[in-house]
């Protein structure tokens, strides 16, 4: 590859431009705000999302799409879930129809329940499409610290591209065959992440916050597999890796929406006060509403659907699910 272009100047876009930078000539960051990509070009700093972590000027950054997609060798999309179709809307003029995708976004648009993945195809048509995903907090990524992650999709070619371009010392990628299961794994682990919060914030200890990540592989990988993923997935990287990162993590924005609910701030509260966006919030409506149509029992995310958007008490949350029947461990 000659040229890759990330849309998306958030931390991760820009944690995937330092990484790119190594195997690729020229790479290039999109924002979609110019005076936000002025700032970045000018400073030479990702200030509003990853400060102290230096760009190297041989990273363009730009807000023009019809500019930044021409001759793109790769387009990598790493926008918010809610904002993906948008942007891909805007883009898909200026698109080369042969010209291959990587998803490093984690969600589930609501209404359509569609994958970021599958948004992109009905954007810009059929083409190749590889998502990328695992335990990888941009602000370790970006100062170098060891990472691996897992690249899924039904190009084998793509999979080897991005392995190839994105591998070095402190960030080994593996393949995946199941893109459907990675996608997947990489957006419930965020709705485990806000509950991992919620016991933090409830000062509910280290037992009660294992038992729900636990409890909440199960429901997730239940999803999952009834969506078309392969169980081994959720137990992956891309499932139960990137579950630690996103529960413990003090980066995780997600476990960190949750840790202020379970203190008693409300939702509206925290969402109007936060730079980046926590993808846990809108995809815990998504994931309940998609559960109940299909018939599948999640009941760690109805309860914090129920407290995210019906304002229940968390503290009454945990205590419905610990009165629930008792029942086998391993009973589906």
């Amino acid at each position: 590859m000659k040229r890759v272009v990330i849309l998306g100047a958030g931390g991760m876009g820009t944690a995937l431009a330092l990484l790119f930078r190594a195997a690729v000539p020229e790479v290039v960051l999109w924002s979609r705000s110019a005076e936000h990509a002025s700032a970045m070009s000018r400073d030479r700093v990702n200030g509003r999302h990853l400060p102290g972590i230096p760009i190297p000027p041989e990273i363009q950054i730009r807000s023009s799409l019809a500019e930044v997609l021409a001759g793109a060798d790769l387009v990598v999309a790493a926008v918010p879930t809610a904002y993906l179709r948008g942007v891909m809307e805007l883009a898909s003029g200026h698109l080369d129809r042969n010209v291959p995708f990587l998803s490093v976004v984690k969600g589930i648009e609501n209404g359509t329940f569609d994958r970021p993945s599958e948004i992109i195809l009905e954007t810009a048509g059929p083409r190749p499409v590889a998502v990328l995903s695992g335990p990888s907090h941009a602000e370790e990524i970006a100062r170098g610290l060891p990472a691996s992650v897992v690249v899924a999709g039904r190009s084998p070619e793509l999979n080897r591209l991005v392995q190839e371009s994105l591998s070095h010392e402190a960030f080994r990628v593996y393949t995946n065959p199941d893109a459907v299961g990675v996608e997947l794994a990489g957006a419930l682990k965020n709705i485990l992440g806000i509950a991992a919060g919620v016991c933090d914030g409830l000062g509910f200890g280290d037992n009660a916050k294992a038992a729900m990540i636990t409890r909440g592989l199960v429901e997730v990988g239940r999803l999952g597999v009834a969506l078309g993923g392969l169980a081994a997935t959720f137990h992956g990287l891309a499932g139960f890796g990137d579950v630690v990162t996103t529960c413990y993590s003090p980066f995780g924005r997600n476990r960190s929406v949750g840790e202020r609910i379970g203190r008693g701030e409300s939702l509206e509260q925290i969402l109007a006060g936060m730079v980046d966006v926590a993808e846990g919030v809108p995809t815990t409506r998504s994931v309940h509403a998609l559960a109940r149509k299909i018939g599948v029992e999640m009941p760690i995310t109805a309860e914090l659907h129920r407290v995210l958007f019906e304002g229940k008490d968390p503290r009454i949350a945990v205590n419905d699910l610990m009165v629930r029947l008792p029942r086998g461990e391993w009973d589906s």
